[in-house]
């Protein structure tokens, strides 16, 4: 299942939220990958994660696959808009 998600976070987007977002995405058993322009990194990876460089504004596209991937979605649809 995919999903295209407009962060709109506040303040920068750095190694807290960064690794907010990593713990948001274990709490899921589903595979979850973020994919931004042609880069597509592993949403449970802190490393492949700050690769990205994410700013508020950007759109990224959630790629789940797995039981609770309805789940994941919501949970990191929501992370990334608050």
């Amino acid at each position: 299942m995919k999903k295209s998600v407009v962060i709109r976070m506040q303040g920068e987007f750095e190694a807290r939220p960064i690794a907010n977002l990593v713990q948001e995405a274990n709490k899921y058993t589903s595979q979850i990958y973020l994919e931004v322009d042609e880069k597509r990194v592993n949403a449970k990876s802190i490393m492949g994660m700050m690769s990205l460089a994410l700013m508020n504004g950007d759109t990224v596209v959630l790629d789940v696959q797995g039981e609770d991937e309805e789940a994941a979605i919501a949970g990191l649809e929501k992370f990334l808009a608050e």
